[in-house]
């Protein structure tokens, strides 16, 4: 039986629009509606009643499924969650708030008309939920990219490009030897999307530029530096990459030690927020995940389709380096830095 995702791949438009083909609710082209229509004879699609009735059921209202499992950083989804409220209330939408992590959640929240489109975030390579959402003719955006998500407009950081930002910038610096403290074990178990396209990347990026990354799963808790200690242990390693927020102050102030120790220094790529990489001392750069713009452009997006809009289907935020960025923290910590240039840790 087709769906209507099949239907919008065969016309080539959103979902979205084909609902509103469908119920009137907005005013679509001539041509675009001709290709919907003649889509829908095509593949002989009947309509759900509830698309039927688009058009009378709208509540302003946009469900944000923001899970918090084990792992996740809830500092950085509030920042994300804060950037899909802002945008939202600018338009006077509301955000209904789903805490469920499956699809069921998603199901209720749409066949009950509770909500005029779907945000979802923390999204696996290979999401159970993107059947589900393929099957509903609610506008549904994913914050995040996971394989095969040619039904479904998504939006995110761009992880893997970061990865090969981040392992450009320690070859740049002189290292052969880097690795990536990421994502804790629960979050990799998951197959957890930004995880895997950051690890992707900036292995592809150490081979690109002719260096040894390796990879390691770090709790996001003290327990980390036991991986700090274990990595390091290897001193041929001389640089990091560090993709885990509530780790990183422990993961620097263990470093910090083995520097003193030994008489090195490290250098450390944080990938973070700017507002928390400035709170952490010794960092050479940081490359910015800027997490309430990820929100405030997953909302913009889910507002578009509500507009009757064509979007991209993959929209990814480009990684900054921001070397220096580090300083204001540094120099409150009696850190020295100038320039574009690391750093010191003391002695």
């Amino acid at each position: 039986m087709a769906t209507i995702a099949d239907v919008a791949h065969a016309a080539g438009v959103s979902i979205s629009t084909v609902s509103y083909v469908m119920s009137g609710k907005r005013t679509i082209s001539q041509e675009t509606r001709s290709r919907v229509e003649q889509a829908i004879a095509d593949l002989a699609y009947s309509p759900h009643a509830s698309a039927r009735s688009l058009a009378s059921r709208a509540t302003n209202v946009i469900g944000l499924q923001a899970p918090l499992r084990a792992g996740v950083d809830v500092h950085v989804v509030m920042q994300i969650v804060a950037g899909v409220v802002r945008e939202a209330r600018a338009h006077q939408y509301d955000i209904l708030l789903l805490t469920s992590d499956d699809a069921a959640g998603l199901e209720r929240a749409a066949r009950a008309s509770a909500v005029d489109a779907l945000l979802v975030m923390d999204i696996e390579s290979h999401d159970p939920r993107l059947a589900s959402l393929s099957q509903l003719s609610t506008p549904s955006v994913l914050i995040g990219l996971p394989d095969g998500a040619e039904a479904v407009s998504c939006v995110d950081f761009d992880f893997e490009a970061a990865g090969h930002l981040a392992a450009q910038r320690l070859a740049a610096l002189g290292h052969t030897r880097v690795a990536l403290l990421g994502a804790p074990a629960e979050v990799l178990e998951r197959h957890t999307s930004y995880a895997e396209r950051l690890t992707r990347g900036f292995l592809a990026g150490c081979t690109a530029h002719g260096i040894v990354g390796t990879v390691h799963a770090t709790p996001s808790s003290v327990a980390s530096v036991d991986v700090v200690q274990q990595v390091a242990a290897d001193a041929d390693i001389t640089a990091f990459l560090v993709h885990n927020e509530a780790a990183l102050p422990f993961v620097m102030a263990r470093l910090a030690r083995l520097d003193r120790e030994r008489g090195t220094r490290t250098d450390v790529i944080a990938l973070a927020p700017l507002d928390l990489a400035q709170s952490v001392a010794g960092l050479t750069d940081t490359i910015d995940i800027p997490a309430e713009e990820l929100g405030a452009a997953g909302a913009r997006t889910v507002l578009a389709l509500l507009d009757g809009a064509e979007t991209a289907r993959v929209q990814l935020l480009a990684p900054r380096l921001a070397s220096g960025a580090h300083a204001a923290g540094a120099a409150a910590a009696g850190v020295s830095a100038s320039g574009a240039a690391a750093a010191e840790v003391p002695a």
